[in-house]
C-alpha cells in the first residue's frame, strides 16, 4: 500500500476506538502517529504500564524555574494544558496497541512550547474557518437534528459487532472501508467551510511520496508572495506541523498509520501543500519552556468539555459500550438496576427484562439499528424509575456520566510536590475520590490530626481537595468536618504550589510568610495567624505574628482592631487542641485588648444609626472574643470600661441600651438598676426614636430576660401603649426587626406573659426598689416539680426534710 494510512476519528468515540485497535491489527504499521503535543513522546512507553488506568490525561505546564513563583493560581492554570484519554478514546486505544507491539509512537501536532508561548488555554478549539460542529452539519444534511445520535447511528454502532456490514473479505480493507467513507464525508465539509478572513489557499503542493526535508527545500518566488504574508490561523499552523511529523515518520518508515481527529484528515491527504510552505508557516514562532506528565482525569471533567473535542455527554455510557459490547443493552439496564437498588428503590428481575423489551422496541419504532442512549433512558424512566425523575437523575449522575477516575504510576514524572502528597494520600488512608464524601476528623487521634493539618495545608497553597464544614460539635472543639472532592485540575495548583517548595509543609511555609507580607489590611494578617495555627506551620507563626505586630502598630482604626480580636481569640482558646505554643501570641492580644479599651471612647461617640449599628456588631463580637479568653484581668478592663461608657449621654440609643444589656448578663449591672435606666429611658420627655434604639440595643440577643423578668416586661409594655400613634409608626420597624430576631418558643412566650399582665402596669416613672424583689414563686406549682429535681440530683426525702427544718421562716415557701 502506498502512502500513509489516515485513521479519521471522532476523539471520544468507543466505535472509532474499536475500529483503530482492528484497522492497526489488520494494517500492522511499523509507526503510529497520533494526534496530540510532540513533547510528550518521552512520556508514551507509561501508557502501558499495569498501574495506568484510563481516564488519564496528558498535562503540559511552564516549570516552575521557568517563570518563577507564580504569584497568583490563575496565572498557572491559565496556562496548562490537557489532552485527556478514557478507555474509549480511539488515541488511547492507539498508544496501548502500538506500546503493546513494540511499535514506536509520536505525537504530530503544533507544539505545546508554541501554544504556552501565544498564552493558548485550549486544545481542540475550532479555529476561524472551520465549522464548529462539523459533525453537526454532516447530521443535518442527513435529515437528523441531534449530531450525537446521527454519529452513534451511522458510525459508532456499525464498529461494535465482530460482524460490521462494511467489512470485505480482505480483513485490511474492511477495517480501512469506514475510514475513507469518513474522510470523503470531511472532504466535503471542508470544502463547503467558509474561510477564515486573511486565509489563503496554499497553491504548491506535493505527491505524498516527497521524502525531500523541510529545511531543504527553498521557498518559491510564489510562496513569498505579499498576499501569503498575511497571518495564518491557529488551524493551519497545526496541520503544518502534522504535516511536517507526517513527512519525517515517512523519511523513516514504510508502513505509517496516523490517528488524528476525522476533520484534519483531509489536510494530511495528497496532494499535501510543499514542504516549504508548511515550513513558511511554522517559522519564528516563540517557544515556552514546557513540562509534560501523566495526570488522572475522570468521567465528570470528560463532560465538562475540557481537552481533546467537545464535552462527551454519556462518558459512562460509551465506557460500558467499549468494555461490553455483547448483549450492552441488557448490562446496562442490569446497572441501573443496581443503582436504584443501593439508594433503597425495589428494582427486580422482571423490570429489567421489560425495560430490555421496550428500548428494543423504541429503537425499532424509530428506525435505529439497535437501541441507544435516547432509548435506554426511556425505558428505563417509564420501567426501572416508574416515571420518577428524580431515580431517573441518580442513574444519569452515577451511570450514564459515571464515578470513574483515572490512576497514574507512581513512577509517572512530576513535581516534587505531587508525590509528597500522593505519598500522604496513602500514609493517611484518604484515596482521591472525585465524588465528594464527608469525614469527621477526632483531633484527638494522631491519624486524624495529620489528616487536618494536610488539608488545612493544602487550602493554603490554593488546592482546596477538602472544605470544611461545620463540625458536629460545634466550632473550635476536638472536632472537625470536611467534605472531600479529588479534581483533575489539582495537578495544576501543585505546579504552581511547587515555586515555594518540594513539600507541602515547605511550600506552605513559604505561602504564609508571601501572605503575611502582602496582606494589605490587619484583618487579612489574624485571618491568616488562625489558618496558620489549624495548618500547624510553627516556623511561618513568628513571622506572621511579627507582620501582625506591625500591622496593629500602624493602624489607629479602632473597628480594625476590634475586628482582628475574634480570630486570635479563637486561636489562643483552641490552640492547646494542636499543643502549639501560642505566648507570644497571648502577649499580642493582650495588647491589642488595651489598646481597643483606650480608643473605645472616641469610637462611639457621634455616630449616626448605620455607623452605630456597625459597632454594635463590633462591641458584641469583642465581648464574646473576651469572654472566650477567660482571661480575668482582660475581662476586667473590658468591663471597666464599658461601665465607664454605659453613663455616657452622647452615646447612640442602640449603643447606650447594648452597653447596658452586656454589663447586666456579665453582673456588673443588677436587675434594678437595669430597670431604673430603662424607667429613665422610656420617660415621656424623651425622643421616641432614641427610646427605640435604646430598647433595640438592650434587648437584641435572648429574649429570655423578658420571659423570665416580668419588672423589664412590664416597663416595656408599658412604654409602648403610651407611644401616641402618629410616633407608633416611627419606632415600629425597629421593635419589629428586635422582636424578630429571637425564636419562635420565646416570642410566643412573650406574648403569652403579656397578655396575662396584672391591670395596674408599673409606671414608667416608677422607682424599682429592693422592696419589689418578690421571687414570685407559686408554692403548689413548685412542689409538683420539686420531687423530680430532687430525683436529678441525688438527693433523698431525709435531706428535703433536714433543709426544711434549718430554713429561716420568713413567711415564703
Amino acid at each position: 500500500m502506498v502512502g500513509p494510512v489516515l485513521l479519521g476519528v471522532r476523539h471520544h468515540g468507543p466505535g472509532s476506538a474499536r475500529a483503530v485497535r482492528r484497522a492497526l491489527s489488520a494494517y500492522q504499521p511499523h509507526v503510529v502517529l497520533i494526534e496530540g503535543p510532540p513533547e510528550a513522546d518521552p512520556l508514551v512507553a507509561l501508557a502501558g504500564d499495569e498501574e495506568m488506568r484510563a481516564p488519564v490525561a496528558l498535562l503540559a505546564y511552564p516549570p516552575a524555574e521557568a517563570g518563577g513563583p507564580a504569584g497568583t493560581r490563575t496565572a498557572g492554570a491559565t496556562r496548562a494544558v490537557f489532552w485527556p484519554f478514557a478507555e474509549f478514546s480511539p488515541e488511547w486505544q492507539a498508544l496501548r496497541w502500538a506500546v503493546a507491539h513494540d511499535v514506536p509512537v509520536h505525537f504530530i501536532d503544533l507544539p505545546t512550547a508554541v501554544r504556552l508561548a501565544a498564552s493558548e488555554t485550549a486544545h481542540g478549539r475550532a479555529a476561524p474557518g472551520s465549522p464548529a460542529d462539523p459533525i453537526g452539519a454532516l447530521a443535518a444534511a442527513a435529515g437528523y437534528d441531534d449530531p450525537e445520535r446521527w454519529w452513534e447511528d451511522v458510525v459508532e454502532h456499525r464498529f461494535h459487532e465482530p460482524g460490521d456490514p462494511l467489512a470485505d473479505t480482505d480483513e485490511l480493507a474492511g477495517a480501512l472501508r469506514p475510514f475513507a467513507a469518513i474522510a470523503a464525508a470531511m472532504t466535503e465539509v471542508r470544502s463547503h467551510a467558509p474561510r477564515a478572513p486573511g486565509a489563503k489557499a496554499p497553491e504548491a503542493t506535493e505527491p505524498p511520496e516527497a521524502t525531500q526535508p523541510a529545511e531543504a527545500t527553498q521557498p518559491a518566488e510564489e510562496d513569498m508572495a505579499p498576499e501569503a504574508t498575511e497571518a495564518p490561523t491557529d488551524e493551519q499552523r497545526r496541520e503544518a506541523a502534522m504535516r511536517v511529523g507526517l513527512r519525517a515518520a515517512m523519511r523513516r518508515y514504510e508502513r505509517v498509520a496516523v490517528v488524528c481527529g476525522a476533520w484534519h484528515v483531509p489536510a494530511l491527504t495528497a496532494p499535501l501543500p510543499t514542504a516549504a510552505a508548511d515550513a513558511r508557516l511554522l517559522r519564528g514562532l516563540p517557544r515556552a519552556k514546557v513540562a509534560v506528565t501523566w495526570v488522572p482525569w475522570t468521567h465528570a471533567r470528560l463532560v465538562a468539555g475540557t481537552g481533546y473535542g467537545a464535552g462527551v455527554a454519556s462518558p459512562g455510557w460509551y465506557h460500558h459500550l467499549f468494555t461490553d459490547p455483547p448483549h450492552a443493552v441488557a448490562r446496562w439496564l442490569v446497572r441501573a438496576a443496581g443503582v436504584l437498588r443501593r439508594d433503597g428503590v425495589g428494582v427486580s428481575s422482571a423490570h429489567v427484562i421489560e425495560a430490555t423489551r421496550l428500548a428494543d422496541a423504541l429503537a425499532a419504532m424509530r428506525g435505529r439499528p439497535v437501541p441507544g442512549l435516547t432509548e435506554i433512558t426511556d425505558a428505563s424512566l417509564a420501567v426501572l424509575c416508574e416515571g420518577d425523575t428524580l431515580r431517573l437523575e441518580l442513574i444519569q449522575r452515577r451511570l450514564v456520566v459515571g464515578e470513574r477516575l483515572g490512576r497514574v504510576p507512581d513512577r509517572t514524572p512530576g513535581v516534587p510536590i505531587a508525590r509528597d502528597v500522593a505519598a500522604a494520600q496513602r500514609r493517611l488512608r484518604l484515596p482521591p475520590d472525585p465524588l465528594g464524601r464527608d469525614i469527621d476528623l477526632d483531633l484527638r487521634r494522631e491519624i486524624d490530626l495529620e489528616r487536618s493539618r494536610l488539608l488545612h495545608r493544602l487550602h493554603l497553597l490554593g488546592v482546596d481537595w477538602g472544605v470544611s464544614l461545620p463540625s458536629r460539635s460545634g466550632r473550635g472543639t476536638f472536632w472537625e468536618s470536611w467534605r472531600l472532592g479529588w479534581q483533575p485540575e489539582f495537578a495544576v495548583d501543585l505546579v504552581e504550589a511547587s515555586a515555594y517548595g518540594t513539600t507541602v509543609l515547605r511550600a506552605a511555609v513559604a505561602r504564609v510568610a508571601e501572605q503575611a507580607a502582602e496582606a494589605a489590611s490587619l484583618a487579612e494578617v489574624t485571618a491568616l495567624v488562625e489558618r496558620c495555627l489549624l495548618a500547624e506551620l510553627p516556623d511561618a507563626l513568628p513571622t506572621v505574628l511579627r507582620a501582625l505586630d506591625d500591622r496593629i502598630a500602624l493602624d489607629h482604626d479602632v473597628a480594625h482592631l476590634m475586628d482582628a480580636l475574634p480570630a486570635l481569640a479563637r486561636t489562643l482558646r483552641y490552640g492547646d487542641v494542636r499543643g502549639t505554643d501560642l505566648s507570644a501570641l497571648g502577649q499580642v492580644t493582650d495588647g491589642l485588648i488595651t489598646r481597643i479599651c483606650v480608643g473605645l471612647p472616641t469610637a462611639l461617640a457621634g455616630l449616626d444609626a448605620d455607623a452605630a449599628a456597625g459597632m454594635r456588631d463590633r462591641v458584641d463580637a469583642v465581648n464574646a472574643a473576651i469572654a472566650l479568653l477567660d482571661h480575668a484581668e482582660a475581662a476586667a478592663r473590658w468591663h471597666d470600661s464599658l461601665t465607664v461608657l454605659s453613663t455616657r449621654d452622647d452615646l447612640h440609643g442602640l449603643l447606650s441600651g447594648r452597653l447596658d444589656r452586656l454589663l447586666l448578663d456579665a453582673g456588673r449591672l443588677d436587675l434594678a438598676e437595669a430597670g431604673r435606666r430603662m424607667a429613665l429611658i422610656v420617660t415621656v420627655g424623651v425622643p421616641v426614636a432614641h427610646t427605640a434604639a435604646w430598647i433595640e440595643g438592650f434587648l437584641t440577643g435572648d429574649g429570655l430576660l423578658l420571659v423570665h423578668d416580668e419588672r423589664l416586661l412590664r416597663l416595656v409594655d408599658a412604654w409602648l401603649t403610651a407611644i401616641p400613634p402618629e410616633a407608633f409608626v416611627e419606632v415600629l420597624p425597629l421593635l419589629r426587626r428586635t422582636f424578630s430576631e429571637y425564636p419562635a418558643p420565646q416570642r410566643r412566650q412573650i406574648g403569652s406573659r403579656a397578655v396575662r399582665l396584672a391591670g395596674t402596669l408599673v409606671q414608667a416613672t416608677d422607682h424599682i426598689g429592693p422592696e419589689d424583689t418578690d421571687d414570685g414563686i407559686d408554692a403548689d406549682r413548685a412542689d409538683v416539680v420539686t420531687p423530680t429535681i430532687a430525683a436529678l440530683l441525688g438527693r433523698t426525702d431525709r435531706d428535703r426534710q433536714r433543709a426544711s427544718q434549718d430554713a429561716p421562716d420568713d413567711g415564703k415557701p
